[in-house]
């Protein structure tokens, strides 16, 4: 048999993509979407003073530490293309030893990031501090939050009122938390609002935080604390003023109280079981609580 001519062929078929080829894509494209995706919500999309303020330093200091990466990733790429074996014009100094300029450009530039990275850290603290009250004119909404296991369990003193795994607050209000856990440490953090906060069974820690805007905003527990952790979590709705007052009507009508009975129930280890609201509270049940005069139940762990 002959070979076929040349004119005689079909036209050339597209060659289909290496493997390498389509897996680089892939993660291209994967990468790309976790990273907008990535931007949406959490520390990198704040909804409040508090949580801004900390995006700002975290750019200030990302942007610090790129001053130097990429100086150094250009620099070696450019020593590597200068020293190649082909350039007769890179000298090769076997007996080179020192040199006083290099040296203070060595160190120079670490002292002057730390000091940088240790001013933005400094600042930040101490304007950031979570007791210090925000600077804000109008009066702060009062909170008082229990960790559970595996729970949040929300009370507001000057309302009254309680509620489950669901936050509800005013927008443009600050927000003025104290905090205690029932068993083990825990830690109380809602991302796009800022600053996480430890809870410690008979110690009280204090959060000033503010959401300028309604929305819906996801809250977690950041401090691993049994078999419930990863499903302890919980919603914190901010409303305008109107409709939060008109969800506290509401939740007076709705019946519920929260008293030493009700909490020695909540206690006991559980699950996350949703949203629940109570219409009264006992006087002074968050401090009996923090101060250890009212126990919750031990959790089994692992079974």
């Amino acid at each position: 048999m002959h070979a076929a001519s040349p004119d005689r062929m079909s036209p050339e078929v597209t060659r289909a993509p290496s493997a390498s080829a389509m897996w680089l894509r892939a993660i291209s494209i994967t990468s790309a979407a976790m990273l907008m995706a990535s931007c949406s919500e959490g520390v990198l999309d704040p909804r409040g003073p508090v949580g801004k303020a900390e995006r700002i330093i975290l750019y200030d200091a990302t942007a610090i530490m790129l001053a130097v990466v990429i100086p150094v990733i250009v620099l070696t790429l450019v020593f590597a293309w200068w020293f190649r074996a082909r350039n007769s014009q890179a000298r090769y100094r076997p007996d080179w030893e020192y040199s006083g300029r290099i040296e203070m450009i060595i160190w120079s530039i670490p002292a002057l990031i730390i000091l940088f990275l240790g001013g933005i850290a400094w600042t930040g603290s101490h304007d950031l501090d979570p007791p210090a009250p925000l600077a804000d004119s109008a009066a702060p909404l009062e909170i008082e939050v229990i960790s559970l296991d595996w729970r949040w369990l929300f009370i507001y003193p000057h309302e009254g009122i309680a509620s489950l795994n669901r936050l509800v607050v005013p927008a443009g209000v600050p927000l003025r938390f104290r905090l205690t856990s029932t068993t083990v440490m825990n830690s109380f953090f809602v991302p796009q609002l800022g600053s996480q906060i430890y809870t410690m069974p008979n110690m009280v820690t204090r959060l000033n935080l503010e959401a300028d805007q309604p929305g819906t905003f996801e809250g977690i527990s950041a401090q691993f604390s049994g078999d419930g952790f990863s499903d302890m979590r919980f919603d914190l709705v901010s409303t305008e003023a109107g409709a939060f007052r008109d969800w506290v009507n509401t939740t007076k009508t709705q019946g519920g109280v929260l008293d030493a009975g009700t909490f020695e129930e909540l206690g006991k280890p559980a699950k996350a079981d949703g949203a629940q609201t109570y219409a009264r509270v006992s006087e002074g049940l968050f401090d009996k609580i923090s101060s250890g005069h009212m126990a919750a139940v031990s959790p089994q762990r692992g079974q």
